[in-house]
């Protein structure tokens, strides 16, 4: 409880600061919305005429496209402070985070939520909800577990932000690894498929952009095996793990970069 208080307060500093630029707010809310319609404008008259996409119909490739940017818009809601990291390392403000009788995750992972986000990822549940809908494979159970997979994508991606974190300890560098990052993501638009091997298999088990964006939907479509779950959920926990590690281990090295 005491770390969900702390949590709020954050999170309602975060709100404050975000609401005292009103036109940034609207600036930024309506590039958003133009960047989905145009790339949304492009998978659908792509599709329009190609009719079919490694295997997949129109409204499949669409709801693909709309699982990768629910989960896109759902990290950079929790974890956009990861962006402002670097600045913290290098005046040397983290030795005083690091000393506060809290987890510093709760003030340099998760205590700049950007609430704008909140809006526009209900719109795309929304709008991923209208095709679901239309799928004959979609069933309570199979949505259920769609969504417990974007839960277990969102893991993935927490575990990537806290290496980040980390490196940007050991090395200052966090603005490059962040957009390398929303670069290998940004594959996942279109299902793994689509790519032959050993490309596919890279994006799957190695950079795991398939178990991130690619399986969720395969399960609304009855494609997806128990192994399928096991090595998803498996690779989550693993790579908690795996950054979790890397962490302590950047904190041992960290000697102020600040002063």
């Amino acid at each position: 409880m005491k770390n969900i208080k702390i949590f709020l307060l954050f999170a309602r500093y975060s709100l404050k600061t975000t609401f005292q630029s009103k036109t940034g707010v609207i600036l930024f809310t309506t590039g958003k919305l133009i960047r989905f319609v145009m790339f949304f404008s492009f998978v659908y008259y792509l599709m329009a005429n190609t009719k079919i996409l490694a295997g997949y119909t129109l409204t499949q490739t669409i709801i693909f496209y709309l699982t990768y940017t629910i989960i896109d818009s759902l990290s950079q809601l929790l974890f956009r402070e990861v962006y402002r990291f670097r600045p913290l390392v290098v005046s040397g403000e983290l030795d005083s985070i690091l000393v506060k009788p809290y987890h510093p995750f709760l003030r340099i992972l998760t205590g700049g939520i950007d609430i704008l986000d909140l809006g526009i990822t209900i719109m795309y549940a929304a709008i991923a909800s209208y095709f679901i809908v239309q799928i004959p494979t979609a069933t309570i159970t199979t949505v259920i577990i769609y969504v417990l997979l974007i839960i277990n994508s969102l893991f993935i991606t927490l575990s990537f932000h806290i290496a980040v974190l980390a490196l940007g300890i050991l090395s200052t560098e966090v603005d490059h690894t962040i957009m390398i990052y929303r670069d290998m993501t940004k594959m996942g638009t279109f299902p793994v498929d689509i790519y032959t091997q050993p490309i596919r298999f890279l994006f799957t088990y190695i950079v795991p952009i398939g178990i991130m964006l690619t399986l969720p939907v395969k399960s609304l479509f009855g494609l997806l095996s128990w192994q399928s779950y096991l090595v998803s959920v498996s690779f989550a926990l693993g790579s908690i793990l795996i950054s979790m590690m890397f962490w302590n281990y950047a904190l041992k090295k960290y000697q102020s970069w600040g002063g």
